[in-house]
């Protein structure tokens, strides 16, 4: 990453950052305003800030949901394109010139450094102050942080900042991570401090996407995966569980997961969640959700197709589902050595529901009948966060922090343990550290 500017163009208006899925071209446009334009006006800051969420809710979250689910064994490659059969492959098979490691790579920096740009330029705009301030840098400080939890998740190494002119340094994961929380802390302080404007919300996120809620969960979220327990547990106490907060989409910027697996037909889900039969529950109300039946064969097959968030082009993602939060109190309970009959409780209050839940996602399944015991638990805690937070993008993380299966030896709930750094990041930046053997 030399100079980041060579595959990373930022700093238009909104109208230039909604790019489609996989998009890597940048044309010039002599019409499109300049990045100081944009960067010095509280017009161009509040318009960035709209194209860095949409720019993560397309072409982020497609790599970050399919690639890693393909990755993690919820997904199946099936197309015959060279990138998506070895990513399929995964092992050794994954070289380092996959497009689809690189479209992972590339598409977190881009949300990297737009998040930046409006970090260090908003505070300058003399016009934008108060609550519509407050909001537009606690988002851009949410944004840095997906990057950089999505980073933590597929890379052994790196960078915490982007850079257009110097060869950036890579991080050990756990830094990565840290980074991560220290933007979501700052972006809980300043709201907490000047609650967002009615403005921010009605120009910026709107009232389908709930910033608040969203900084908590994902604080309790990373603050888990670094061993944070009390400070998880915190976090999701504090994310109210009635709310919804989502990702939206229109025929003009479609649901990625949907293009990519109804239109292009590149992937289709494993059966019972990518979970070796020992850990599906027959009977659990998720999977009906998520898959539908076989309604077609393919290849010979009958197999299922996506449900859920997915099934059309205008259908929300959840930014989280309210239930994590009771998954991640359940699981820093149990490696705490915290009360096993309160994560016990937790648990079923997920297997249990039938309703209540804001997105509509329900097991339905009888309480935990097993072993009352913290290696039992901590099973049953996976094996909920399978089915509940499917295709979140999580599940190749879980299958690491539960120490699950993985290879070299065995490759059914997971083919890969990092990615390997694109080609192109280590012809930029002789700092690129080693790949992963595997």
């Amino acid at each position: 990453m030399k100079n980041i500017a060579s595959y990373l163009k930022v700093g238009f208006l909104s109208g230039c950052l909604l790019l489609t899925s996989g998009c890597e071209l940048d044309i010039p446009n002599p019409n499109a305003a300049s990045d100081v334009e944009v960067l010095n006006s509280r017009e161009g800051i509040i318009a960035l800030s709209v194209g860095l969420r949409q720019f993560y809710s397309t072409s982020g979250l497609e790599a970050a949901l399919l690639y890693a689910g393909v990755t993690g064994r919820e997904m199946k490659g099936v197309a015959t394109f060279t990138n998506v059969l070895e990513l399929e492959a995964g092992g050794t098979a994954l070289p380092t010139f996959n497009g689809n490691i690189l479209g992972y790579w590339s598409r977190m920096q881009r949300t990297m450094l737009m998040s930046e740009q409006i970090l260090e330029n908003a505070p300058n705009v003399p016009t934008l102050t108060g609550g519509t301030l407050s909001g537009v840098m606690a988002h851009a400080h949410l944004f840095n942080a997906m990057a950089l939890g999505n980073l933590y998740i597929a890379f052994e190494q790196a960078n915490t900042e982007t850079s257009r002119t110097d060869k950036v340094t890579f991080r050990p994961r756990a830094e990565v991570l840290a980074a991560a929380i220290a933007h979501l802390n700052e972006g809980i302080a300043l709201i907490e401090a000047t609650p967002p404007s009615p403005e921010f919300t009605a120009q910026v996120t709107g009232t389908a996407f709930d910033l608040r809620n969203t900084l908590y969960a994902y604080n309790a979220r990373y603050n888990l995966y670094a061993g944070n327990y009390d400070a998880a547990i915190a976090n999701a106490d504090k994310v109210d569980l009635s709310k919804r907060s989502e990702f939206v989409y229109s025929t003009l910027s479609p649901n990625p997961i949907y293009n990519t697996v109804f239109i292009l037909a590149y992937y289709r889900p494993r059966d019972k969640f990518g979970l070796p039969d020992a850990l599906f529950e027959v009977g659990d109300g998720r999977y009906s959700f998520y898959m539908t039946d076989p309604s077609a064969d393919v290849l010979g097959d009958r197999v299922k197709t996506l449900a859920g968030f997915f099934n059309t082009q205008t259908t929300s993602i959840p930014a989280y589902l309210p239930d994590e939060m009771k998954l991640i109190k359940a699981e820093a309970l149990l490696r705490s050595n915290g009360s096993l009959e309160e994560a016990l409780a937790l648990i079923n209050q997920v297997r249990t529901q039938t309703s209540g839940d804001p997105f509509g996602v329900h097991a339905g399944l009888p309480a935990y009948s097993g072993p009352v015991t913290r290696e039992a638990l901590l099973l049953e805690v996976y094996k909920q966060r399978s089915a509940e937070l499917y295709l979140s993008g999580q599940k190749w993380e879980d299958s690491r922090r539960f120490k699950r299966p993985g290879p070299p030896d065995n490759l059914s709930e997971r083919n890969r343990n990092f990615y390997p750094y694109p080609d192109q990041e280590r012809r930029n930046n002789p700092n690129t550290p080693n790949d992963p053997a595997i």
